[in-house]
């Protein structure tokens, strides 16, 4: 039994779903997930989530992603990708590349986004894809605050093709952000038409497309036998965190549910949260509900035999 978080390298042309079905056949092992679905048309870091690291799920969603999109100047689509179906078309010339620069650095920050119709947002309790395969365009999506924290032109990555327009970004953003949006924002800006035709994610919080393995290099590495070496530890989804040392003691106490007084950690603040380490392995995440409340509140813990 493997424990720990696998970077995958997922190709095009297969679900994330299926990522995970083939590594439960790889490893052997049923207790496998991963940090947030790519779109099967969608390549790049896919954080696999092996054993008690599944507790770290959520964490690991919350992730900032960084993404490289090429965006298509002359179409749209219904699902904001070259996937849909075409609603619209037209040719381009003439694009200002310094234009599309002054787009980019709008925005930047926190944006409001609508999410495409062809997602999994659930409206009413049902998802948004599924509204749309029933043929009801007509739901009304709400719109919903995003960050973008970094966004950036690729110099000399534009082209045109059949009349169309192409360039790719390189895009920092927080967690829900639909890049298909985007691509289809900086089309309405131009007064065209836009699309996403390519999308790679290259960062899942610290971990890159350089760190990832592919599936047959899984199983090359099992049988090698050096696939532990591979292996992150659950804490590279908790980055975000401020971490704390605690003695034995106080790790008995967490592991019992304890919950203690703010007072007793005058040095620290757990407005956003912290992560209690005993022996340098995240235990426990406690935090405060609010900033008034004596008692911290246990959010998290991360089951662990303390001898």
């Amino acid at each position: 039994m493997f424990e720990g978080i696998l970077p995958i390298y997922k190709e095009r042309g297969i679900t994330s779903h299926d990522v995970v079905f083939r590594a439960r056949r790889i490893l052997q092992m049923k207790k496998i997930g991963h940090s947030g679905t790519l779109d099967p048309e969608v390549d790049g870091v896919l954080l696999l989530l092996l054993g008690g690291a599944t507790k770290v799920s959520e964490y690991a969603m919350d992730l900032g992603k960084s993404y490289r999109a090429e965006v298509c100047l002359g179409i749209k689509t219904t699902t904001e990708d070259l996937t849909g179906e075409v609603v619209e078309e037209c040719n381009v010339s003439d694009i200002s590349v310094d234009k599309i620069k002054e787009i980019l650095k709008s925005m930047i920050g926190e944006i409001e986004q609508k999410p495409p119709i062809y997602s999994a947002i659930k409206v009413n309790g049902r998802k948004l894809y599924e509204y749309a395969r029933r043929g009801q365009f007509d739901v009304e999506i709400p719109t919903r605050k995003v960050n973008i924290y970094d966004i950036t032109f690729i110099e000399n990555s534009e082209y045109y093709k059949d009349d169309k327009f192409y360039f790719s970004i390189d895009i920092n953003c927080g967690k829900g952000t639909y890049v298909r949006t985007i691509a289809t924002s900086i089309g309405k800006e131009l007064n065209l038409p836009s699309t996403m035709s390519k999308l790679t994610r290259t960062r899942s919080g610290e971990i890159t497309l350089d760190n990832c393995l592919t599936l047959s290099e899984i199983e090359q590495h099992l049988k090698d036998e050096t696939l532990e070496g591979k292996l992150l530890r659950k804490e590279y989804a908790l980055e975000e965190y401020k971490f704390v040392e605690i003695p034995k003691f106080r790790a008995k106490q967490v592991m019992n549910g304890l919950r203690f007084r703010k007072n007793q950690f005058p040095d620290h603040d757990f407005t956003d949260g912290i992560v209690f380490t005993y022996e340098n392995e995240a235990i426990a995440i406690y935090y405060l509900k609010d900033e008034e409340d004596e008692l911290l509140s246990v959010k998290t813990t991360f089951p662990k035999i303390i001898e």
